[in-house]
């Protein structure tokens, strides 16, 4: 990368001094284009932003600052100073560890001697007077073997880092950039004078299209103090240092050459070569108003045109006169919409209400030979004729139009009594609308009440039915089970008489039988109480019973008779 940035080249055969650098130079060559684009010049000419480093010429007492730092281009310089019989910088005091002024690592001490800088570059202490020979001498103090200006006794120091950009003025006032290395010098006559440090990323003025507001870049003028022959100080601007974002660019110009200027960080210190404008290279859209346009039967007419388009070749831009993109659009869709609605009538543009391309389809519209003139002619010439500038058009389009005059006046309330027309139409057109929607809405609630009805009724059916049959299964269960009881009881009741029959029939002795008869009859008794009267229901007593119960039914007939 180059450390120091001036240059001497040729352009169009003429020697001038340029000095342009960019951050992403290498070897110690700026920036370097492998066609140099400058219309209207001759091609194969030099670059005019090539720079060529300030330490190839020879310089007395100038010492860059390498590898070793700071001590040895210290010691370097006061060796070129020994050599060509001037004073020494380098002071031959030595310190000690016990008493005296302190100069600590990373630092060196200041004196003044006479007027003329010396430099401690060993730490240590250094005693005063009378411990060691102070005569002429005073302390000055002590700095930073990293800080990044240090400027004493006409001796200046500078070391700036990666991001850093120090602009400095030699005693011939010759302004030069120092980047990421440094350098010492001591000036014999005249002064190397530091003007400005400046951060390359963060430069403080932003500069925006003043169109599409859309940020081009960041600069940063460094001025310099010159005394002219009144006696008074003024500002000269010295350098230039420019920020330019990815997809964008700038363009440069000496004299009538332009040359482009990629992304990047540059800096430009000659007076020959000037900013002539930054500008974007990505997408930019904008809607224009143009100038009052009459048609052919002389109504006049105002567009807002929606323009969308690309600068690719901003040298051809430049090369026309244009600071803009805008500009040059501007004039060329003036120009072209003048043509267009200058052959159409009133009542072919009044009667389309939307100018845009999408309803371009149809060619049964009224309009349609406006629309087809802005489709065909508007952006086929428009598309040509930003080419020659180096644009690209990507949209074109008629958002709005305004008739001006007496006709266009009376136009305007036919039209705005059509509109209301069509807005109480519409509004009509609405309330039906939500009457039938409403109408609707109550017969489906109706319909869904009903269906709630009938899934109701449906449900209370099933739950009856299946009741029914639930207690008809119950019934059915319980007689089944009941008959089962039954029939098992009187099965055990038979089995049971049968056994004690075949126990009774078993019995053969005579005397167990009469004591079975005696404990029936016991049983009988008590079963039926004492004043109980046993008819026997064999025999004599069989006949009797039998005798006794017809005369009681006799008896009772014949009461009755009576009674009747």
């Amino acid at each position: 990368m180059s450390s120091v940035g001036d240059g001497t080249t040729v352009v169009d055969g003429h020697v001038s001094t340029v000095q342009v650098a960019s951050a992403s130079a290498h070897n110690g060559k700026g920036i370097h284009f492998d066609e140099p684009l400058k219309p209207g010049r001759k091609e194969g000419v030099a670059n005019f932003t090539t720079p060529v480093d300030y330490l190839e010429e020879e310089r007395p007492f100038f010492v860059k600052i390498g590898k070793d730092g700071l001590i040895a281009a210290l010691e370097k310089l006061d060796r070129q100073l020994k050599n060509a019989g001037r004073g020494h910088v380098l002071s031959r005091k030595v310190p000690t560890d016990w008493i005296g002024r302190e100069v600590n690592p990373g630092q060196i001490g200041l004196i003044n001697h006479g007027g003329l800088p010396k430099i401690l570059t060993r730490p240590g202490r250094y005693p005063g007077m009378p411990l060691r020979n102070w005569w002429a001498r005073k302390w000055i103090g002590t700095c930073g073997l990293s800080d990044t200006v240090i400027e004493f006794g006409g001796l200046t120091v500078v070391q700036v880092s990666q991001n850093q950009a120090a602009v400095v003025s030699d005693p011939q006032n010759h302004v030069f950039v120092v980047k990421n290395t440094g350098f010492v010098a001591y000036a014999i006559e005249g002064t190397y004078n530091v003007l400005s440090i400046v951060d390359q990323t963060h430069l403080p003025t932003m500069i925006k299209d003043p169109i599409t507001k859309v940020t081009l870049g960041w600069s940063h003028e460094v001025t310099m103090k010159s005394r002219t022959g009144t006696g008074t100080k003024q500002d000269y601007v010295v350098a230039l240092f420019l920020n330019i974002p990815a997809n964008n660019c700038a363009i440069l110009q000496k004299g009538d050459d332009l040359e482009l200027l990629p992304a990047g960080q540059h800096y430009i210190t000659s007076p020959n070569v000037t900013l002539r404008g930054m500008f974007t290279l990505g997408e930019n859209q904008i809607e224009m108003p143009t100038k009052d346009i009459f048609t052919r039967d002389q109504v006049p007419v105002s567009l807002t045109i929606y323009l969308k388009w690309q600068l690719t070749e901003p040298l051809k831009l430049t090369t026309h006169g244009y600071n803009t993109p805008y500009d040059a659009l501007r004039d060329k869709t003036q120009s072209i919409l003048t043509q267009i609605v200058a052959h159409l009538d009133y009542s072919s543009m009044v009667k389309q209400r939307s100018l845009g391309p999408d309803n371009l389809d149809d060619g049964s519209d009224a309009s349609s030979a406006f629309l087809d003139a802005l489709r065909t002619r508007a952006m086929d010439d428009l598309h040509l004729a930003a080419l020659e500038y180096g644009i690209i058009m990507k949209d074109l389009a008629v958002i709005d139009r305004q008739f001006k005059g007496d006709i266009a006046s009376t136009m305007d309330k036919l039209t705005t009594r059509a509109l209301q027309a069509q807005v109480e139409a519409a509004n009509v057109d609405r309330e039906n609308s939500n009457k039938i929607k409403q109408e609707e809405g109550a017969l489906a609630v109706a319909r869904i009440k009903a269906q709630a009805q009938n899934t109701k009724a449906d449900t209370e059916a099933y739950s009856i039915v299946a009741a029914a049959q639930a207690q008809a299964k119950k019934l059915q269960i319980e007689a089944e089970a009941q008959a089962k009881a039954t029939r098992l009881a009187a099965e055990a009741e038979a089995e049971a008489i049968r056994l004690r029959a075949a126990a009774d029939a078993a019995v053969v002795d005579q005397f167990a039988r009469e004591m079975e008869l005696r404990r029936n009859e016991v049983a009988r008794v008590q079963a039926f109480g004492s004043k109980a009267v046993f008819v026997p229901t064999d025999g004599l007593g069989s006949q009797l019973g039998s005798s006794m119960a017809t005369g009681m039914a006799v008896g009772l007939g014949a009461l009755g008779s009576r009674n009747g």
